[in-house]
């Protein structure tokens, strides 16, 4: 059958290289329901109400800096090992439509535990609206995004398995969400270690939240009751 090739858009092959760096990470994950009620009513006392996408970067960075195992990453280079960051550093997934298509690009948030609730919220609402070129974590991932694909097989390699360069190109942990798409559970898939992602506000004042873990960094779920709880 004649068909029609439409040439791949640089922010979905950023879509399709994070896809193949992320088919071999063992993932688990745990899916439960959390109460909010506390925090709808500090969010409705806040001047401007901060996105539950800040609230959770803040949440999970505060129990990251008191559990190392979350701030934990497996790393190949130049020999299996785990790598522990001294800080969290967050890549929040932000839905965009760019050139008619809908795309996924990562905003780093390094330290978000350090950072006020409002600068957090700030962050990724200017990775929502501002232009891609005034984003710098859009423009240095699509920089690499530009280049041939064995150049980039090359540098995802080198950023996934550095400890020190993986922190500065992907993060200790992932926050994403389909929430403005209405009720579900998204069990996301990442380079790791740890992605979280969150459904809806419900009417009984909780929301489903689903933690995902690279089983190489950990095999215990307690610190997922300790996350989620």
């Amino acid at each position: 059958m004649r068909g029609t090739v439409r040439k791949i858009a640089l922010p979905r092959r950023l879509v399709a290289d994070l896809m193949h760096a992320s088919m071999r990470v063992p993932f688990v994950s745990l899916a439960r329901p959390l109460n909010i009620s506390t925090l709808i009513e500090a969010r409705a006392q806040a001047a401007q109400r901060p996105g539950w996408a800040a609230t959770f970067v803040k949440a999970f960075a505060l129990v990251a800096k008191e559990e190392p195992i979350l701030r934990t990453l497996y790393v190949k280079w130049p020999m299996p090992a785990f790598y522990e960051l001294p800080r969290s550093v967050a890549m929040v997934a932000i839905a965009r439509v760019e050139d008619g298509q809908d795309c996924v690009l990562p905003q780093k948030v390094a330290a978000p535990d350090e950072l006020p609730l409002a600068e957090v919220d700030a962050l990724i609402r200017h990775a929502k609206e501002a232009p891609i070129k005034d984003v710098p974590a859009f423009r240095k991932i699509l920089r690499t995004t530009r280049l041939p694909l064995p150049l980039r097989r090359l540098f995802w390699a080198i950023g996934l398995n550095f400890g020190r360069q993986r922190a500065n190109y992907f993060g200790s942990f992932g926050v994403t969400s389909v929430a403005a798409y209405g009720a579900g559970q998204l069990h996301a898939l990442s380079p790791g270690p740890f992605v979280l992602s969150y459904g809806v506000e419900k009417p009984d004042q909780t929301i489903d939240v689903v933690l995902r873990w690279d089983h190489r960094v950990t095999v215990n779920t307690d610190f997922a009751g300790v996350v989620a709880g």
